[in-house]
């Protein structure tokens, strides 16, 4: 579930490996750039974690953040 946190929305992902945390990453990485917005995000082995916010509205939680989150949630049944 993602959290409204400090004008972020963030989520945890975990995996088996590295290999299927940088699989999903690099299907994030394509809806992003369709969307033409960027998460801030990091990875450790087996760990993701993913922050949204709007740079343009001042780094705030938009409408275009909860839609990309719910592309990433999209990409986890795959």
């Amino acid at each position: 579930m993602w959290k409204e946190e400090n004008n972020t929305l963030h989520k945890t992902f975990l995996f088996e490996d590295f290999s299927q945390a940088f699989a999903f990453m690099t299907r994030v990485a394509m809806e992003a750039e369709k969307m033409n917005h960027h998460p801030l995000w990091t990875n450790v082995w087996n760990k993701v974690d993913i922050w949204l916010s709007t740079h343009d509205a001042g780094n705030m939680v938009t409408e275009k953040d909860k839609q990309l989150a719910a592309r990433i949630d999209s990409l986890m049944n795959h």
